[in-house]
């Protein structure tokens, strides 16, 4: 059985009893966030670390960049299951994660690596290339 199955039922009746989405807001409180992640940002850069617990094929993680969002998508199953579980707090699963970045990265300047189950990616904070200075015309005014 899903142990957390009778937690997603008892969820489930709260929504049904208050209306709506009730515990929408205190999922993150319920559920935590996995992969667990630390971001971190330099001058022009972002660091980010990235917790993968049992990963060691990097093809088992997707992750992708869109300006000002990271996402990461994989499968977590760091222990190889064997006896009778009497207690569970390693998660593991299929994830999804999506981070809002403090400023625009460029896509074409991302590093990841991951060794023994921790990710680092580098992410280059993207510069407005396109931005011309613009001369202010000044009026002589009569006096």
């Amino acid at each position: 059985m899903d142990p957390f199955q009778q937690m997603h039922e008892w969820k489930n009746n709260m929504d049904q009893f208050f209306g709506g989405n009730f515990w929408n807001e205190f999922e993150h409180i319920i559920k935590p966030p996995i992969p667990a992640i630390n971001l971190y940002e330099l001058d022009n850069e972002l660091i980010g670390y990235i917790s993968l617990p049992g990963m060691e094929n990097s093809k088992q993680i997707e992750v992708y960049v869109d300006e000002y969002v990271l996402e990461i998508r994989g499968q977590l199953s760091p222990i190889k299951q064997s006896g009778k579980m009497h207690h569970q707090e390693i998660l593991q699963g299929d994830f999804s994660r999506k981070i809002d970045l403090p400023f625009a990265v460029r896509k074409d300047r991302v590093s990841a690596n991951l060794r023994n189950g921790l990710m680092c990616i580098h992410l280059h904070k993207k510069m407005d290339n396109t931005r011309k200075r613009k001369r202010v015309n000044i009026e002589n005014e009569e006096e």
